[in-house]
């Protein structure tokens, strides 16, 4: 067991989901129980704090803090063992809960509660927590179903507790040392305020503010681990927990209700509930309008939609019971549908789960932030709260979407307040003292699933009675005498408005960058808050292509997030000191593949690898570069100068005593081949195409270095079937390139040159109304999407980006359809950056119409990612990241299958990898034209 106290890992550790920010004193990350109850021991001996940490997705502050920082997400996790009859399971505290369920679901069972961040939160988190999610109005809260914990107290005292019968509690409480003494001052505890109990702490299903004192009531079973569910690490570390699991239901329907507003959807809760649903979940217009177009479609009419599933023994019965359910609601709805396909259920469940990140931009831009993000009231009471609320923010000048758990009445909000000036701050705590007013007003509890952490402890005074407050810090007294447990949270609490972790960049930072962020006002600060922690990027069981090398390392600063707190931790200059050229920041970058996942897949839009390009831009400002910037930023010049004598570089490519001298002085991978070199360009074969089009449909074909001196039969291909599909294709008369290499090796100056020279070339061309046909995915993404970062404002650079097309969306929009027809299987790989910039829905649709057999793999990175998986040093994570899901795909595929995929590093990794050969789309077309 060891104390991490580098630069990198307290960086990594000064904050959560949350608004604040509290620099560690170190991280240990066990690797099992004896080194958590070692790290305990280690912070009891320094007389140090405690912050016991779970998958840091915390939103309220509960899992930062200036103390020793336990994080068990790394290790201690897995099911100990499950039970299929008694429907329990045992599991560690680092278990992630998709884990559990994956582990479940053959057995017809599931964990109750599912928060929106299921893929990489933890069950010892959770339970910190008590955490809820949208079947909590069916199966419960975290608290309903933990049956047995095993805890750690910071004095080293290791306890199992559970429900405790009044002999139990009174042989307990005669034990010799700490547990006797436990036992004893909760007995009198309860003994002495059995009436403030029963009638402070109502049965209302989301109060997890404060304490769960109720269950020590003796008609409660004196159940200590549920009273210690939801203390949110100030009173034990959790060392493992048996849970009850919930029945799976024969059948399911997804109900959507639309409403005229999130008002009147509030409203309608209560006439939905004796419909036993097994959830009431809603979202409001302004949450769906920041969608990607198409992401709504399936929604009815509305201003607001509540998601209802409900249950059923055959799925006409649970169809029949949708469709009842929408008649009941009469006039009050504006719509409804009821969908049975999982497929379709899941894509608008993502609206919902990706709440948290969506809401932290406005449809305008401006940021939005956590603080008041998870009260909750009576569900009867939820449409008065709503009103009450709406009047608040309009007073205040502050805006929110709004979205939750309507069914118990728990709304998520994230505010536009201001957290950067003074005055701003002060209205902040102004606000969240009014509105925790509000929610006390109405019954209800100032956390309804996420703690109070430091966001809500100094309000809870005005949910509880001082007496109340007194019992809490009593219940944590007894557990932590010395308040080392988390200190400031819950009992004695640190201000709402201090610690916050919202910086502007230093200008010494922001006016030095050299792209333009289109999409944060310009701000390379205000870029760099864009992450919120949700930690979307630590998902490693589900589909999408975030976050790679997390995925392959497991490794916080490997994750997305990871990156993005080093990178504010660079902007704040209290940990990482040295700015731009911190090397903390560089070596976490060094494995990011610049796959731009994040960018699609990022709930909040974090574009890693347009901060990566930033950082090595400024990072080798007037240094010497790593060997392979030189040799694959370069790479369209030297692959230019190869093309004069091909084969005589193949000769010495392909020849060990050769190879292995080149590899070393360009920086590349020993263990990669070198790729063949075309025996003639393809700009110079067809020089033919160096014209003006006649035709009506006019295309320059973009011949991108990779295929033109590499692969030139790709660019062969698509010439012939766009022909045969009624364009003109043309080439450029002059070299072009888009400046990629340059860009993902941070050379920003050459990239924007090289990208300026090439507007002045095509620019006649755009002007002349020709489209641009990309056929390397990386390249057609730039012009899309970077070219606006590149060259901000640039009119023939807002041309190219808005004339630019895919060879399937070329298709889609054919003067003359393609005649042909394929009787053949495929698996497709989509380029990261297709899948993040361009989409997949036209090559889909275009292989339809061919006859295509296609499933399109949901196989993330292909690991190669350019010039990453060739530069030395990044081999083994490349080769790991294809391993994932790509390459066991493409192993299992017959060998009569073909193998598709538009990028050149998805070709060649897989070729190198697996031994199979790889197609573009346009090869695959040509072949039915020629058949």
């Amino acid at each position: 067991m060891r104390i991490l106290s580098d630069t990198a890992t307290l960086a990594l550790y000064t904050t959560d989901a949350s608004n604040y920010r509290h620099v560690p004193l170190g991280v240990v990350l066990p690797e099992t129980v004896d080194d958590v109850v070692a790290a305990v021991a280690a912070a009891r001996g320094r007389g140090v704090p405690l912050v016991p940490r779970g998958g840091g997705t915390s939103v309220a502050g509960n899992s930062c803090g200036p103390g020793i920082v336990v994080d068990t997400s790394r290790h201690v996790r897995g099911i100990e063992w499950i039970d299929p009859e008694t429907r329990l399971a045992r599991v560690a505290p680092g278990t992630v809960l998709d884990d559990l369920q994956a582990v479940a679901a053959p057995h017809g069972l599931r964990f109750g509660p599912d928060p929106s961040t299921h893929s990489r939160c933890t069950i010892g988190g959770m339970i910190g927590n008590n955490a809820c999610g949208s079947h909590s109005v069916a199966w419960g809260r975290t608290v309903d179903v933990v049956r047995e914990l095993d805890v750690l107290l910071y004095d080293g005292t290791r306890l199992t507790v559970g429900p405790t019968s009044p002999s139990e509690v009174d042989a307990r409480a005669a034990r010799p040392g700490t547990e006797g003494r436990v036992f004893t001052e909760l007995r009198s505890l309860v003994r002495d305020n059995l009436a403030l109990l029963r009638t402070e702490l109502s049965g209302f299903s989301r109060r997890v503010s404060g304490y769960g004192l109720e269950h020590l009531l003796p008609e409660n079973g004196f159940d200590v681990a549920k009273a210690l569910v939801g203390s949110e690490g100030t009173c034990v570390t959790v060392l493992g927990a048996t849970v009850a699991l919930a029945e799976l239901p024969e059948h399911r329907v997804l109900a959507v209700l639309g409403f005229p507003s999130d008002i009147d959807a509030a409203d309608a809760v209560p006439g939905i509930l004796p419909w036993s649903p097994l959830t009431v979940e809603g979202v409001d217009a302004e949450l769906v309008a920041m969608l990607e177009p198409g992401r709504a479609q399936g929604l009815p009419p509305g201003g607001a939609w509540l998601f209802v599933e409900l249950a059923g023994s055959s799925p006409a019965e649970a169809a029949s019971r949708a469709r009842e359910l929408a008649v009941s609601l009469g006039g009050t709805l504006t719509g409804s549908v009821v969908l049975d396909d999982p497929a379709a259920q899941r894509r608008l469940w993502r609206i919902r789960e990706e709440g948290a990140g969506l809401a932290t931009r406005l449809a305008d831009g401006a940021e939005a932030w956590p603080g008041w993000e998870d009260a909750a009231v009576p569900p009867e009471q939820l449409g008065s709260y709503l009103r009450g609320f709406k009047e608040l923010m309009r007073e205040h000048g502050r805006r929110s979407v709004v979205y939750g758990h309507y069914g118990e009445g728990c709304l998520h909000l994230r505010l536009d307040f201001d957290l950067l000036s003074t005055p701003g701050k002060a209205q902040f705590r102004k606000f969240l003292e009014q509105a925790a007013d509000l929610v006390a007003a109405h019954g209800g509890s100032l956390s309804g699933e996420h703690g109070d952490g430091q966001a809500r402890s100094e309000l809870l005074g005005r949910m509880y009675s001082p007496e109340m407050m007194a019992l809490f810090a009593r219940f944590k007294g007894i557990f932590d005498p010395d308040g080392r447990m988390n200190p400031g949270i819950i009992v004695d609490p640190r201000p709402v408005d201090a610690d916050l972790r919202v910086r502007r960049a230093p200008l010494a930072l922001e006016d030095v960058t050299v792209l333009g962020y289109p999409e944060d006002r310009g701000s390379f600060g205000q870029a760099m808050r864009r992450c919120v922690g949700v930690g979307k990027c630590r998902n490693t069981s589900g589909g999408g292509v975030m976050c790679p090398s997390y995925r392959a390392t497991r490794e916080e600063r490997h994750s997305t997030r990871g990156r993005a707190h080093l990178l504010a931790e660079m902007v704040n200059g209290e940990v990482i000191k040295d700015g731009w050229a911190s090397e903390e920041v560089a070596e976490a970058l060094d494995l990011c593949l610049s796959c731009k996942g994040c960018l699609s897949d990022c709930p909040v839009d974090v574009d890693m690898a347009t901060y990566k390009a930033e950082f090595l831009h400024q990072h080798y400002r007037g240094r010497r570069r790593p060997a392979s910037h030189y040799s694959m930023g370069w790479l369209p010049v030297w692959l230019r100068a190869v093309s004069l004598a091909p084969r005589v570089a193949n000769f010495f490519s392909r020849r060990r005593w050769a190879a292995m001298p080149l590899k070393k002085l360009g920086g590349i991978a020993p263990e990669r081949d070198l790729p063949s070199f075309a025996t003639v360009p393809f700009t110079r074969a067809r020089r033919d195409l160096r014209r003006w089009a006649t035709g009506e449909r006019r295309v320059v074909l973009w011949p991108d270095s990779f295929n033109n001196y590499l692969t030139p039969d790709v660019l062969e291909a698509a010439t012939e079937v766009l022909t045969a599909a009624g364009y003109d294709v043309v080439l450029p008369d002059r070299g072009v390139c888009c400046g990629l290499t340059w860009v993902s090796t941070g050379q920003l100056d050459v990239a924007k040159r090289v990208l300026q020279r090439t507007l002045t070339v095509l620019r006649p061309y755009l002007e002349a109304g020709y489209e641009v046909a990309g056929l390397e995915p990386s390249c057609t993404a730039l012009f899309r999407g970077d070219l606006a970062a590149l060259l901000p404002g640039d009119p023939v650079g807002e041309l190219l980006s808005s004339r630019t097309r895919t060879f399937a969306e070329l298709l889609a929009n054919a003067p003359k359809p393609l005649e042909v027809s394929l009787d053949v299987e495929t698996i497709t790989q989509v380029h990261c950056h297709q899948h993040a910039v361009l989409g997949f829905a036209a090559d889909e649709a275009a292989m339809a119409a061919a006859g295509v057999r296609n499933t399109t793999l949901d196989s993330g990175c292909c690991g190669l990612a350019g010039n990453f998986g060739f530069e030395k040093g990044h081999y083994a994570v490349s080769k790991a990241v294809a391993e994932d899901r790509l390459l066991p795909a493409v192993r299992q595929a017959a060998e009569s299958t073909v193998v598709l995929s538009d990028g050149f590093s998805c070709r060649t990794q897989i070729a190198q990898e697996s031994g199979r050969q790889a197609v573009h789309l346009a090869e695959l077309l040509r072949r039915a034209l020629r058949s």
